[in-house]
């Protein structure tokens, strides 16, 4: 079973708000999905994100697609994602 962490669409009609998900390949873009990691709002681009269970997946295979990888690499992300010890 391919594993994807990708976005999954919510919100109404042009007001477009996402969620960042666990789900198997197969599934549909707004469905059936593992767990939630995250939300990505690109009206206001905002971006939380459940950083340590991210890695993990990632550790276990899940592949991140184009866009959530783009989203991993958001500067507000890398601070959040920094170690404590390593700020000092």
């Amino acid at each position: 079973m391919a594993v994807h962490i990708r976005l999954a669409r919510a919100g109404t009609k042009k007001t477009p708000f996402y969620r960042i998900v666990v789900a198997d390949q197969r599934s549909p873009r707004g469905g059936r999905f593992i767990e939630r990691l995250g939300t990505y709002d690109p009206r206001r681009t905002e971006i939380r994100l459940d950083v340590p269970r991210v890695r993990h997946w990632i550790s276990n295979g899940a592949q991140p697609t184009h866009t959530v990888a783009l989203l991993l690499k958001h500067p507000a992300l890398a601070q959040a994602a920094a170690p404590a010890d390593a700020a000092k």
